[in-house]
């Protein structure tokens, strides 16, 4: 519990009021969240247009062709990254590839944030018995290593898409609930709560009108980052067999899928891997960003 409190205390002053000068203009400012911004735009648009911007089908097998060496190793413009073990053009599957990990990510991240979000307003608006419930829950879920679970869970139900997004969701919501209990018990003490329930507002007004606006900085903190978590666990999944299952193209399934030929063909893990390294990395980049754009002191 204490990594979760020093990223509780770090996290929840994106709670707090922000300076006079224009968020756009500390955006703009900010080297590091427009460099992910960025990196992260471009991936997406790769991703969403992948069928107009891939040059081949990327099932299409060619046993022919089967690793083909990429142009900069001394192979030919009609695979400029070259192709796998079956002949699939290894551009397209990795233009593909960044589908998978976008989804995957976004929609584990997603569900957290639900689960994680309401079990941290309520503690923390509440108190009490409700945050020791909640507390008791988020504990429950500490002692649970999720890479661990996930394994047993994907190995017991197989490793679809539906099962590693499901999993991932409903395991890495604990960030959420830790962070956001923490700043939500931070606004329950403001003089505009307090005026509302004098006044006599409803407790749904209250928690989506009041309480969950003043901590949406927070929450987008966290989302970047256990997107980034999510992308990380389902490539190690796939990478040991028990994520996304062939032939559907994923980065950690093509580096599975690469490295008996490591010695002989690095590029086949290599090229997934600086993909993976780079997506997580803007990921991560956006979510500093943010944090320091919104950060009362005004951080640069």
């Amino acid at each position: 519990m204490n990594d979760m409190s020093q990223t509780a205390t770090v996290i929840q002053t994106t709670t707090m009021r922000a300076p006079s000068r224009p968020l756009t203009r500390r955006a703009l400012k900010h080297r590091g969240f427009m460099a992910g911004f960025v990196i992260l735009l471009v991936i997406a648009l790769i991703a969403l247009f992948a069928p107009l911007i891939a040059p081949h089908n990327p099932y299409k097998q060619d046993l022919l062709a089967r690793l083909a060496p990429p142009v900069f190793l001394g192979g030919d413009w009609k695979h400029v990254l070259g192709t796998d073990a079956l002949g699939r053009d290894y551009l397209s599957r990795l233009i593909y590839g960044a589908r998978v990990s976008l989804m995957i990510g976004f929609t584990a991240a997603m569900i957290s944030a639900v689960i994680g979000t309401t079990l941290g307003i309520l503690g923390g608006y509440f108190g009490g018995k409700v945050d020791a419930v909640v507390m008791f829950i988020v504990s429950v879920r500490l002692a649970l290593p999720a890479t661990l679970v996930s394994l047993a869970v994907v190995a017991l139900f197989g490793g679809s898409l539906t099962v590693v997004v499901s999993i991932l969701g409903l395991l890495l919501w604990d960030r959420f609930a830790v962070v956001l209990r923490s700043a939500t018990m931070q606004v329950r003490q403001t003089d505009y709560i307090a005026a509302a329930e004098v006044l006599g507002a409803s407790l749904p007004r209250i928690l989506f009108k009041d309480v969950l606006p003043n901590v949406m900085n927070a929450l987008i903190v966290i989302v970047t980052l256990e997107m980034a978590h999510a992308i990380i666990l389902e490539a190690a999944l796939s990478f040991l067999g028990l994520g996304v299952q062939p032939p559907t193209p994923s980065w950690g399934l093509m580096i599975s899928e690469g490295k008996e030929m490591l010695l002989f063909e690095s590029w086949l893990i290599t090229i997934p891997g600086i993909a993976l390294f780079v997506l997580v990395f803007a990921i991560n980049m956006l979510g500093d960003g943010i944090r320091d754009i919104t950060a009362p002191e005004g951080r640069n």
